[in-house]
C-alpha cells in the first residue's frame, strides 16, 4: 500500500517548493516595511521581535524567568535578543549586502 503512495508524493514536490517560496515572498512583504524588495536588519529585528514582546509582560524590556516559557531558562535583555537575531541575520546574509533578500530568507539558517 505505502509503495503506492510514493510516485504520488513525488509527484507533489514540485508544487511544494513552488508553494514555499510563494510563501517566503509572502514572508519577505510582511517584513519589509519600507517596500524596497529586500530586509533590513532593523526590519528583521523589528519583525522577529514580535514574541518577545509579547512575552515581556511587564514592558521592562528584560524576559524574566516568571515570563519566559515553561518559567524556565535564564532571564535576556531586549538588547541581548537584538544581538542574537544580528547575529542570525549576519549568518542569513550570504551576499554580505546588509539586506536580506528573498532567497536569502527561504534559505536554511547557517
Amino acid at each position: 500500500m505505502h509503495r503506492r503512495l510514493i510516485p504520488l508524493v513525488l509527484a507533489c514536490l514540485p508544487c511544494a517548493a513552488w508553494a514555499q517560496v510563494t510563501a517566503t515572498g509572502d514572508y519577505l512583504a510582511r517584513m519589509d516595511t519600507d517596500r524596497d524588495g529586500r530586509v533590513s536588519l532593523a526590519e528583521y529585528q523589528a519583525w522577529m521581535s514580535y514574541a518577545f514582546d509579547g512575552m515581556d509582560r511587564n514592558r521592562d524590556g528584560v524576559l524574566s524567568v516568571d515570563e519566559l516559557p515553561g518559567g524556565r531558562g535564564k532571564p535576556i535583555t531586549r538588547e541581548a535578543h537584538l544581538a542574537q537575531l544580528a547575529e542570525r541575520f549576519k549568518r542569513q546574509d550570504v551576499d554580505r549586502d546588509g539586506f536580506l533578500s528573498e532567497k536569502e530568507l527561504a534559505a536554511p539558517p547557517r
